[in-house]
């Protein structure tokens, strides 16, 4: 496992996270992850 700090552009801003995935995941793999995050976190 390795953590992967991520910047994501949601609607129209910038955010910061961090995601804890497996080493041979796959970058797109990671961007989907975090994007849901940031959409669960700031999503009202």
């Amino acid at each position: 496992m390795i953590e992967v700090f991520v910047k994501v552009l949601y609607k129209d801003r910038n955010y910061h996270t961090n995601v804890i995935v497996e080493k041979e995941m796959t970058w797109e793999k990671i961007k989907q992850i975090a994007e849901e995050q940031v959409k669960k976190q700031w999503d009202v």
